[in-house]
């Protein structure tokens, strides 16, 4: 018997990454299937580092249904990564079935191996290959715009970069009166050679 196990992924903790957990419930609902478990994260689809979709592959047998609300949020990854994913679903024998993919769908019941389950499976294939392939143009669309617009929020003099962590800094330039080793401090805090050069020379100029 096969398990329909459902992937949420969400880019940064600010976002909502069970947003969509009730549409793939519905979604098995009225297919009358159940979902055997959701693996959810708080992770960028351009990076391969995601714990639990790899873990959801482990736990999968063959002939398990991975299911996602749309393909962008299985992978917004570059040509060579999105293969390498492809290679671990595979082999493992895993359905790939996401709501924004019609052709898909009837992965989520089909069973055995005949001629039309491959034929859906090679459809599914080259059209799950194409919108990754546009998740994946998003992306770098969305990550040039963003660099555009801070160039130009610079070369009006406009853009401020992140606010300052005022309390990490006012800490940091303690330990620096205290005459601590960078090497130390950088230890401790985190902070950049860069960031301890620009409090250190503040401290000397309040001086």
């Amino acid at each position: 018997m096969s398990f329909i196990r459902a992937y949420l992924r969400a880019s940064t903790k600010e976002q909502d990454a069970s947003r969509a957990k009730s549409d793939l419930h519905k979604f098995a609902e009225e297919r009358g299937l159940k979902i055997a478990a959701s693996y959810t994260e708080n992770e960028s689809g351009a990076s391969l580092k995601r714990p639990e979709l790899f873990r959801l592959l482990s736990d999968c047998q063959p002939g398990d249904v991975l299911l996602v609300e749309q393909v962008d949020r299985l992978s917004r990854l570059n040509g060579e990564d999105w293969e390498k994913l492809k290679a671990e679903i595979k082999e493992r024998r895993v359905k790939v079935v996401a709501l924004d993919l019609p052709t898909s769908w009837a992965m989520a019941t089909s069973t055995g191996d005949d001629i039309q389950s491959r034929m859906l499976d090679a459809i599914n294939g080259m059209m799950l290959d194409m919108l990754a392939a546009i998740a994946r143009k998003d992306y770098e669309d969305r990550r040039r715009r963003q660099s555009q617009g801070i160039q130009k929020a610079k070369e009006d003099g406009a853009y401020k970069g992140r606010p300052e962590d005022t309390k990490r800094n006012e800490a940091i330039m303690g330990l620096l009166r205290e005459g601590k080793s960078w090497r130390s401090i950088q230890s401790a805090t985190g902070a950049s050679m860069s960031t301890l050069s620009r409090l250190a020379k503040r401290i000397g100029e309040e001086g």
